[in-house]
């Protein structure tokens, strides 16, 4: 026995009519609307139960959601699209290209073509081409997504975000001006930063077995048999709270006032995320710790 639904715009133009079964998802209502409306691929659809409503869930039925022969539903065009794993490949592969050209050709931003670079300039360059070739690799090999694209126009402000601060960064630590700190602490942020990120791939690790290839089910993280994923008991996204140290540490070893402001701007912007998360684990899982 199927159902008619009305699909209309979010801004309330009727789009088409549609018939789908009694046990069909929101993902059979989007594929259902694609057919008709060719333009309107799946993954641009977002599906709303009102014109102002938050987005549904694609594997949430039409039973659960109350949906009867006549109801009327909301599609809105979320743009152009992009796959998750793209995204990332191409924000991650600016940061250490901008800050190798810094680093390399010095003379070109500086007029000078007999500046050397120090240790802890080397120290700096070595540790930021390390963390975004980790995250190319994490990207590339670990990373399991659990929606598929995103918008293409979000990629711009991404990149913009990353490929900036590299090049705002490397111009401080590569300035003939530098002033290296005392080796102490440079060991010591250099310390800091090998640590975060290991403990930053080990939590990514985890959260990949969690997640079976080629599905989206979720589970509450706990920690292993690995040390670092420990913190799992503390905080709720622990992969977040490396992160930061891994440029607090950056921003130690280089005593450089852009670095730490890199840091605190990702802090900021990761704590809106973990935050998010950690509600999100709440709402699903009766027994989060």
């Amino acid at each position: 026995m199927g159902v008619e639904l009305n699909i209309f715009t979010v801004k309330n133009a009727s789009l088409c009519t549609i018939s789908v079964e009694t046990t069909a998802t929101i993902k059979d209502i989007k594929k259902e609307i694609a057919k008709s409306q060719k333009s309107l691929r799946v993954e641009r659809q977002s599906i709303r139960s009102d014109i102002k409503g938050k987005d549904i869930d694609d594997n949430a039925t039409i039973k659960s959601l109350g949906l009867e022969n006549g109801s009327t539903v909301y599609v809105k065009d979320l743009g152009a699209q992009i796959g998750w794993r793209t995204v990332y490949l191409i924000e991650y592969l600016g940061p250490p290209i901008v800050y190798a050209i810094f680093a390399a050709r010095p003379g070109i931003f500086y007029n000078n073509t007999e500046i050397s670079m120090s240790m802890t300039a080397y120290i700096a360059f070595g540790c930021w081409t390390v963390h975004y070739l980790k995250r190319l690799y994490e990207s590339a090999f670990i990373h399991r997504f659990s929606h598929g694209t995103m918008p293409l126009r979000n990629l711009f402000k991404n990149c913009g975000y990353y490929w900036g601060f590299a090049g705002y960064v490397a111009a401080h630590v590569n300035h003939p001006l530098f002033t290296s700190p005392s080796m102490l602490q440079v060991a010591i942020g250099t310390a800091i930063f090998a640590i975060s990120e290991l403990g930053n791939l080990s939590i990514h690790l985890l959260l990949r077995d969690l997640r079976p290839a080629g599905s989206s089910v979720r589970k509450i993280p706990v920690p292993n048999s690995n040390p670092l994923t420990k913190l799992y008991n503390y905080v709720s996204c622990p992969n977040y709270t490396y992160e930061f140290t891994a440029w607090l540490g950056f921003s130690i070893l280089t005593s450089c006032i852009p670095a730490l402001i890199f840091a605190l701007a990702g802090m900021y912007q990761m704590t809106v995320w973990a935050l998010n998360k950690h509600k999100a684990y709440k709402k699903e899982f009766k027994d989060y710790p």
